[in-house]
């Protein structure tokens, strides 16, 4: 797709850190184009561009490696004529308007969900796709990216079975990942941190009191500010990073691709997007503190050692906001 190769304008992204840039396009020279193409294609992560006719024209060397599917056996074709991409309904043949990379086109705005990808060998490999609508210098939508990562590796071509692997490495009450997923997508991180030299950091965000929330309100009370909590994040970083539940009460968040000085100012925005968000329970907003740790990757480090700074990061935090706490109980008290 020349459009695609020559000029090309992602859609502003509302999760994207830091301040808002207008939408612009960027113009490449015929070598720099090929350059962008490379760097595309030798991702380890799938990346798959469609032009508007649903036609392969970019196929990454993590795409090959998850479907084993080759690249010259895909490009120019097309994924509902010949079905190569998730399906997320039981029996489905054909990709519908609810698929990531159809509502990404439809829509112009940016769609992810879990399901189902075809391995040349036959069996389902569930997946989390996340994709995002392609403009041209002139604004129109000329197709769609997708990236997509193996939530467990399925050696059974049973439906139900590669739907019931899906919603283990899900977490029942969020819809995010779970603690099993967020670890192994870590360990992942860090295993090509150390190949390829990818900067990427990690945040805990844990929610205050929940245990006392949930006591006055009751448990869905609690279940549903931790969904808010989880979408809320979900909205505020890109769609490269991964969100999950890491404990009952705090979320892991990996960040891909920023630079250990901009820790302290992206925990501090979250941190402010979170202050203003709670539940209506009962003709009542309600609303909880919320204390964020973070760490970014070290050459050294191992899965245990990051997550220890993580950790240390996040009890000075909420050490932080027990104190204030007890001082506002005891100016109170005072008066």
């Amino acid at each position: 797709m020349v459009l695609f190769l020559k000029s090309y304008e992602f859609l502003p992204i509302n999760s994207q850190l830091g301040p808002k840039a207008p939408a612009r396009s960027t113009s490449l020279s015929f070598d720099e184009s090929d350059f962008c193409r490379d760097i595309l294609e030798s991702l380890p992560t799938g990346v798959c561009v469609l032009d508007t006719q649903k036609r392969i024209v970019l196929w990454s060397d993590g795409a090959e490696r998850i479907t084993g599917h080759l690249r010259h056996e895909v490009l120019g074709r097309c994924c509902i004529a010949d079905p190569l991409l998730h399906c997320d309904q039981p029996g489905c043949e054909f990709c519908n308007e609810e698929c990531p990379l159809a509502h990404a086109m439809k829509t112009s705005h940016n769609a992810e969900g879990t399901g189902i990808l075809y391995h040349k060998a036959g069996h389902e490999i569930p997946v989390r796709a996340r994709a995002v609508p392609v403009r041209s210098e002139h604004g129109s939508i000329v197709g769609a990216v997708e990236i997509f990562e193996e939530l467990q590796q399925s050696p059974q071509s049973d439906r139900a079975s590669c739907s019931s692997q899906v919603a283990e490495f899900l977490d029942a009450v969020t819809g995010t990942a779970n603690h099993a997923a967020m670890e192994r997508h870590l360990r992942r991180a860090l295993s090509s941190f150390r190949e390829m030299q990818a900067p990427f950091g990690i945040f805990l965000v844990q929610v205050e009191k929940l245990g006392h929330f949930r006591a006055n309100l009751g448990a869905e009370a609690g279940f549903s500010f931790l969904r808010l909590v989880a979408r809320t994040l979900e909205s505020a970083f890109s769609f490269t990073d991964f969100i999950g539940r890491w404990r009952d009460d705090q979320f892991l968040v990996v960040v891909n691709e920023f630079h250990e000085e901009a820790l302290s100012s992206i925990r501090e925005r979250i941190r402010r997007i979170l202050a203003r968000e709670g539940i209506e329970w009962w003709g009542e907003r309600h609303s909880l503190p919320v204390s964020i740790g973070g760490a970014f990757v070290r050459p050294d480090d191992t899965f245990e050692m990051l997550l220890d700074r993580a950790q240390q990061s996040l009890s000075t935090a909420s050490a932080w906001i027990t104190g204030a706490d007890a001082a506002g109980s005891n100016s109170s008290g005072s008066l």
